[in-house]
């Protein structure tokens, strides 16, 4: 099993550990309800290093990547970021990534269990064209702090990268521990965070100063566990749940990172004929009554008809309630306005409301920040 360059740390810290696509990753330290709390009102760090960082650079970089994602790079100004994803030809998602422009090459943010065909794709779709895909993910590390307290933190962390001046999807380049790295305000948990790019040899280093720099807010390590909970709270979505081979961004409610009138690219067809005609399955918000837990794959009911499944599903530590996102059938969601939606679990029925996604949002906008 692969380990990230902190897994030592997380040993030492006390964390449980599980495999996560292959890595052995901490699923949490002390409990995921405190981990959730502490990035909602102070701070957390995670351990990233286990996800794909890959450069495309070369004169034909920026045409290739125009060809193989969903956004439009001719709308992403110099050293900012965006939402895309990489699509079928049948306009499912092999992966969803973020976006980086720079001025020497466009750095791609991948997730760890597609990593390897995100590159096969990208080198498939470079075919006859100048430009290179470097896969970085093996001597450059990441970890994030996210949470309300993270701008004053990360500050104290950085040599010369105005961390006050940093725009939400924007990066900026400069030294940490006198090394060449790269910030990014980004994010997984709905909350302001901060994700650093390190060399490999300096991020056991960077890890322990951000422990001892965030003492004063409260922050504290955070696993997977925790990441889930806010991620889902936030309506972020994750790939092989609410995004699949067989997901497409439509059904998803994911067009914000799709841009239909730009060059041809795998899938856009398909998404094109799919949004003019209305998808056959969309993707909401479930709230559960009671306290029972919704889990992945559980059937979802209108009457006696199974209408869709549970993409993910967890118990909410903002809002003491199960939540869950599921993928229904467009045509029972009219009906189901009058008649509601249950969700199996473990044979025994629970209602469930629909929602809008996000459930939670730090402005106080969210579904359930309203209720």
């Amino acid at each position: 099993m692969n380990r990230t360059p902190l897994h030592d740390k997380h040993c030492a810290l006390g964390a449980r550990m599980i495999d996560f696509g292959g890595w052995d990753m901490p699923v949490t330290y002390a409990d995921i309800a405190t981990e959730h709390a502490a990035v909602r009102s102070r701070a957390g760090l995670f351990d990233l290093c286990h996800m794909g960082r890959v450069s495309v650079h070369g004169p034909d970089a920026e045409k290739l990547v125009q060809r193989a994602q969903t956004n439009d790079l001719d709308r992403i100004g110099m050293n900012q970021i965006r939402y895309a994803m990489l699509l079928h030809d049948h306009g499912g998602v092999i992966d969803d990534i973020l976006v980086h422009r720079r001025d020497r090459d466009v750095f791609l943010v991948v997730n760890a269990s597609n990593r390897e065909r995100d590159l096969a794709r990208l080198r498939e779709l470079g075919q006859g064209l100048n430009a290179q895909v470097d896969d970085l993910s093996d001597e450059m590390a990441m970890i994030a702090i996210q949470g309300p307290a993270s701008a004053a933190i990360a500050a104290r962390l950085v040599d010369d990268i105005d961390i006050a001046g940093l725009g939400y999807y924007r990066l900026a380049e400069g030294r940490i521990m006198g090394q060449p790295s790269m910030v990014t305000r980004t994010g997984y948990t709905g909350e302001d965070g901060f994700e650093f790019y390190v060399p490999k040899s300096i991020v056991a280093s960077l890890w322990d100063a951000a422990l001892e720099a965030g003492q004063p807010e409260g922050l504290i390590a955070c696993g997977l566990g925790a990441r889930d909970t806010l991620r889902l709270e936030a309506g972020m979505p994750l790939y092989g749940h609410e995004i699949t081979d067989d997901i497409n961004p439509v059904e998803a409610g994911l067009m914000f990172g799709v841009r239909l009138k730009k060059d041809d690219y795998p899938g856009r067809e398909v998404l094109t004929r799919v949004k003019a005609e209305g998808p056959a399955r969309q993707l909401v918000g479930l709230v559960v009554e009671g306290r029972r837990i919704p889990r992945e794959g559980y059937a979802v009911m209108l009457g006696e008809a199974r209408v869709g499944h549970v993409a993910s599903g967890t118990w909410s530590p903002s809002f003491e309630t199960g939540i869950a996102t599921a993928l229904v059938d467009s045509k029972a969601l009219a009906k189901a306005e009058a008649h509601g939606l249950e969700v199996d679990i473990r044979g025994r029925r629970a209602s469930a409301r629909i929602v809008s996604l996000p459930f939670y949002k730090r402005d106080g906008t969210g579904s359930l920040n309203q209720s």
